[in-house]
């Protein structure tokens, strides 16, 4: 068998025949072309019987050949396509003409995207750090769905930070789907209402449901887009900031109490997680501290009260009775003399409809905080981004519901 024939056969790409090969500078040189005479449009794939001009001899870079950097040489030409007008023609070996590398060897970095830090891939595959970047961009925008915002009705909405010094990116998940279905850049109105624009006015009537912290800027941007769609805030965001209460009064008591020796400030010592724990995780010694609380710190065993009553509520199924009993305490932590609770009793009494319509639907944002997780992970693993557009890249590669394989072929006869 010939070395062309062999190489043609190793290189494993469909359409394409081999001419020669040399070594040059430690690598292997193939020199291809296409096995079609007649060459295409690489936008239309439509046959052009004319050619315009060939371009500058250019080189694609290969999947190595064991620890053999492999690379193609072609001289691509030009045609005038009726409908694309002057292009680069199509090849076999790249679907995207200003690329520099073949798609297995992109679908091969793509898929180690996935699993693996961009350093090692660096080293493993020979390329730039950013280059690993910049191919899952492009093979991200090229697997997509056609139109992942299709179907939308039930979606999450969180923002992400990925570098310090505040900078975030929005992403919002589809509950049905369980997808991220659309990333932008920054946390405010305006980054959520790009998300709507590119959405359209049809397509918003048809969002039902938006689950979301409590951000005004989400709210601003989801009231004026999508009015007819119903806010849920996430019930452990909302029972997050009772705790937080609990917090505030039990610091309060101790920087009041600290300097004091007696019972009450022995008592209030190394209490914070028996107050914050849920009572089926108390152990013997929290109990006993909570014992003591209610003995000798009467306000603070009162602040412990609200939060558990609070979360007894919320984890009932009829909204109605739901919203009585939050009216009831809502007047309970008002009149609690806790400033921190009359303060989270305003902001709860303020959003009191769309809390309970998580009892409604029970719909959170656990989804979203779960993608969040995997794209923070994503991001650590990439040992840090410098721009908003490769981060969201790498989270529509890792959550967008892509599956990639590795590149695995079998040897034709």
């Amino acid at each position: 068998m010939r070395m062309t024939s062999v190489l043609r056969k190793l290189l494993g790409i469909k359409h394409l025949v081999v001419r020669n090969a040399r070594a040059e500078d430690g690598e292997l040189v193939v020199e291809v072309r296409p096995s079609w005479r007649v060459a295409r449009c690489s936008r239309c794939h439509r046959r052009v019987w004319t050619v315009y001009d060939h371009q500058e001899l250019r080189r694609w870079r290969h999947l190595d050949f064991g620890a053999f950097c492999v690379q193609l040489e072609y001289r691509p030409r030009r045609v005038p396509c009726p409908c694309c007008g002057v292009v680069v023609e199509q090849m076999p070996w790249s679907d995207e003409p200003r690329s520099q590398f073949t798609m297995d060897f992109e679908d091969q970095v793509t898929y180690l995207s996935q699993r693996v830090d961009k350093s090692s891939i660096e080293q493993l595959m020979r390329i730039a750090w950013r280059t690993v970047g910049r191919i899952v961009e492009r093979v991200v925008a090229k697997r997509r769905p056609a139109d992942p915002l299709e179907n939308l009705e039930y979606i999450g909405v969180d923002e992400l930070s990925y570098r310090k010094q505040h900078h975030y990116v929005t992403v919002v998940v589809d509950h049905r789907n369980q997808r991220v279905v659309w990333g932008g850049e920054g946390k405010s109105a305006e980054s959520l209402l790009a998300f709507f624009e590119q959405l359209g006015p049809e397509r918003c009537k048809a969002i039902k449901v938006v689950t979301m912290d409590m951000s005004a800027a989400f709210i601003k941007a989801v009231r004026e887009a999508a009015p007819d769609a119903q806010i849920v805030f996430d019930r452990f965001h909302v029972q997050q900031l009772v705790s937080q209460a609990v917090e505030k009064v039990r610091r309060e008591q101790w920087g009041r109490l600290r300097h004091i020796d007696g019972p009450a400030a022995k008592a209030l010592k190394n209490t914070r997680w028996a107050l914050l724990r849920n009572p089926w995780n108390l152990t013997p010694s929290d109990e006993d501290k909570l014992s003591a609380i209610q003995v000798h710190n009467k306000g603070l065993y009162r602040a412990y009260l609200l939060k558990e009553s609070f979360a007894a509520i919320i984890d009932r199924l009829q909204p109605n009775v739901v919203r009585r009993m939050l009216l009831d305490w809502l007047s309970w932590a008002s009149r609690s003399r806790l400033v921190p609770f009359a303060r989270v009793a305003r902001t709860i009494r303020k959003h009191l409809d769309d809390i309970v319509a998580y009892v409604r639907c029970r719909l959170t944002n656990g989804l979203v905080e779960g993608f969040n997780n995997k794209a923070r992970l994503a991001t650590r693993r990439a040992f840090g981004f410098h721009s908003a557009q490769a981060v969201l890249a790498m989270i529509m590669l890792c959550c967008s519901g892509l599956h990639l394989a590795p590149v695995a072929k079998r040897l034709s006869r």
